[in-house]
């Protein structure tokens, strides 16, 4: 667990939401992949976790980077190898196709900004030097999966407080704010080149086989999710033995396929239980419609997971519990 504490950049309270109605959460953000446009592949946010769903942002990964910088509470980022804790003030940058998910400590409220953007809007989209040079590097470094910005050195500072000129600059979108914000996500990307240790040679990629394998797998359970799934098939879509895919997942995300596609279910559950749209007509159609055949045993599993039965959850709109680590936040 790699930890440390700092001081929150003054340049934080600028940008810091005035209102508490401009803290946006992440589900959006996550499911319509709301990373910018192909022309601006930018977006800066400002956002509560306590406002998010199940007070957490499930496991995903994204083509572009993301920095996360704490203003209030504690988060805990989780890669599938290592977890980290943020503080107020400190930021943590995350590579591209780099899996993680997000927490809030101790169950509090933890608000953070959020910026994501891709290379492509520093570098271009053709091949060309500026990519060989300075690109390339960052994305084959394989031990650059996420990297904690403290007071460990005075040049994390100085990429603080570059990255909340981004972040301002993108919230109050005055004229001429993406120009301004090229220019400092170049001086982040020299700065943070410069301080990385250089390498002679281009080294293998830092996505491990079983990440990739188990990502794939991912996509294929919450595309399939509702139908009959057997591990045969969760497998197959992935070109490995049974067993394999257990070990993958299990050096991963410390659980087996079987357990995900059971926690995946019952988080599609929630979300339709939540929406009042939602016209099931009864728990065990709802069962049915993430894929169990057996009501007792999707009440018995809901219960384990959330701690209280579907209808008591959909009576009482159970959007803010959260389970403790281990059961159905942390690793969907």
């Amino acid at each position: 667990m790699n930890t440390a504490q700092t001081a929150v950049p003054e340049t934080s309270k600028n940008t810091k939401a005035e209102d508490q109605d401009t803290i946006e959460t992440y589900d959006n953000l996550y499911s319509k992949n709301d990373y910018g446009t192909l022309d601006y592949p930018v977006n800066a946010r400002y956002l509560d976790l306590h406002k998010s769903y199940l007070n957490w942002i499930r496991w995903h990964w994204h083509e572009e980077m993301e920095i996360l910088i704490v203003d209030q509470g504690v988060a805990e980022v989780s890669t599938d190898d290592d977890s980290y804790l943020i503080r107020p003030g400190q930021g943590l940058i995350i590579n591209q196709n780099v899996m993680h998910c997000i927490h809030a400590q101790d169950k509090k409220q933890c608000t953070f900004h959020s910026l994501i953007f891709h290379p492509d809007y520093i570098f271009g989209h053709k091949s060309n030097y500026l990519q060989t040079q300075y690109l390339l590097p960052m994305q084959n470094y394989q031990l650059f999966k996420v990297f904690l910005l403290d007071e460990s050195a005075p040049w994390h500072e100085r990429m603080l407080r570059t990255l909340m000129e981004v972040i301002e600059v993108n919230m109050t979108q005055n004229f001429g704010y993406e120009i301004a914000t090229k220019g400092y996500l170049c001086h982040f990307w020299a700065e943070l080149l410069r301080q990385l240790p250089q390498t002679e040679t281009v080294s293998p990629p830092r996505i491990s086989q079983d990440e990739q394998r188990v990502k794939e797998a991912m996509l294929y359970i919450r595309t399939h999710h509702a139908e009959p799934l057997t591990l045969q098939e969760i497998a197959d879509s992935i070109h490995v033995s049974k067993s394999e895919c257990c070990r993958c997942f299990s050096r991963t995300l410390q659980m087996s396929p079987f357990e995900y596609l059971m926690k995946y279910r019952i988080y599609e559950s929630t979300k339709k239980l939540m929406d009042d749209e939602q016209d099931f007509g009864s728990i065990a159609d709802l069962a049915l419609s993430v894929g169990f055949n057996n009501t007792s045993y999707y009440n018995k599993l809901f219960k384990k997971f959330l701690g209280c039965t579907p209808t008591y959850y959909r009576t009482h709109k159970v959007l803010h519990q959260e389970p403790e680590r281990g059961t159905l936040s942390y690793f969907l």
